[in-house]
């Protein structure tokens, strides 16, 4: 027979197998917050609403947005990781929070293996490789000629110092074996309207910025930094096509969870986000912003996010950009 204290100690680990089970099937209870750890208007707020408005049709409750934008990403990816985790606070990883912000900054305030209990990949959005017209430069091959014909005299702009458009460039220049000078922006657009001006010869930036420059014919796509070529510059190479083997430098989003969230959770999670992402308004949606939607376990995404911060930090280290 079991003593009163063993009997008391079995109670309390089937309890324990049995209340997350059922706090799970009650799950949600309440409206969900989706932390966007960036300002509204940009692909990651595209992305972001895109999928919680399906989420609340799925889930039955409200998934409301949350932008929290500031030192890159790194403000809002911290306050989720140091959430409640019941569920109810969400984060929309991406490469430039979870890959390249941990090394870029001294003190991020999470990590981003074991803060975050990954819920699933949504898919990923490639930068491109763009110059102004009058550049002598048709195509990459010739671009990396010209750069070596003239080393450290062609300039590319981008987003900010320690962005992923900054980081992309750096990372281009070391496959390229050449050498480029950055010049950072406040921001995408400031950084192609000197390119259009003709002030910059190159830069690097989201698709669906520079998507319609392109087709009005006033900047000239050379490359897209992703595997596949991407369905809104269809006619446009990829960097592995232009010569520059295994040149991967697109930006991820997927879900993620304060660690310690509930398994049954984040599995009803995983299945409501697949489900958003094999319906056709949210295909669309993501579609026209140039994403490619590849979904998944929390297990793939787990491996994807190690996978790609090791990538990107060997990248930031070797640019040298460090931030406050």
């Amino acid at each position: 027979m079991l003593t009163c204290k063993k009997w008391f100690g079995a109670a309390a680990i089937i309890l324990g197998l049995i209340a997350p089970a059922a706090h799970a099937q009650n799950y949600p209870a309440r409206a969900i917050t989706l932390v966007i750890p960036f300002a509204p208007g940009g692909s990651t707020s595209i992305v972001g609403r895109a999928i919680s408005d399906k989420l609340s049709e799925l889930l039955g409750e409200k998934v409301v947005v949350d932008n929290r934008p500031g030192a890159g990403g790194t403000v809002g990816t911290k306050a989720v990781a140091k959430s409640d985790p019941d569920g109810y606070t969400l984060l929309l990883g991406y490469t430039g929070t979870l890959a390249i912000g941990p090394s870029l900054y001294k003190n991020p305030g999470y990590d981003p293996r074991k803060d975050f209990a990954p819920i699933g990949m949504i898919g990923n959005a490639p930068n491109s490789l763009v110059v102004n017209p009058s550049f002598p430069a048709k195509t990459v091959a010739e671009l990396i000629a010209y750069a070596k014909a003239n080393p450290d005299k062609v300039n590319f702009g981008s987003a900010g110092a320690g962005t992923a458009s900054h980081i992309t460039g750096e990372y281009f220049a070391r496959a390229a074996g050449i050498r480029l000078v950055h010049i950072p922006y406040k921001g995408t657009g400031p950084a192609l309207t000197d390119l259009l001006g003709g002030h910059i010869p190159m830069a690097f930036a989201p698709i669906p910025a520079s998507h319609p420059n392109i087709a009005a014919g006033k900047l000239r796509g050379l490359a897209v930094t992703s595997v596949a070529r991407s369905s809104l510059l269809p006619d446009v190479p990829t960097m592995i096509e232009a010569g520059l083997a295994g040149f991967d430098a697109s930006l991820y989003y997927g879900l993620v969870a304060p660690a310690g969230t509930p398994r049954p959770i984040i599995d009803k999670l995983n299945k409501a986000l697949r489900d958003a992402l094999a319906s056709d308004e949210v295909k669309k949606q993501l579609a026209n912003d140039g994403t490619e939607i590849t979904p998944g376990t929390p297990e793939d995404y787990a491996d994807f996010i190690d996978k790609d911060e090791k990538k990107w930090s060997q990248l930031v280290k070797a640019s040298g950009v460090e931030q406050e």
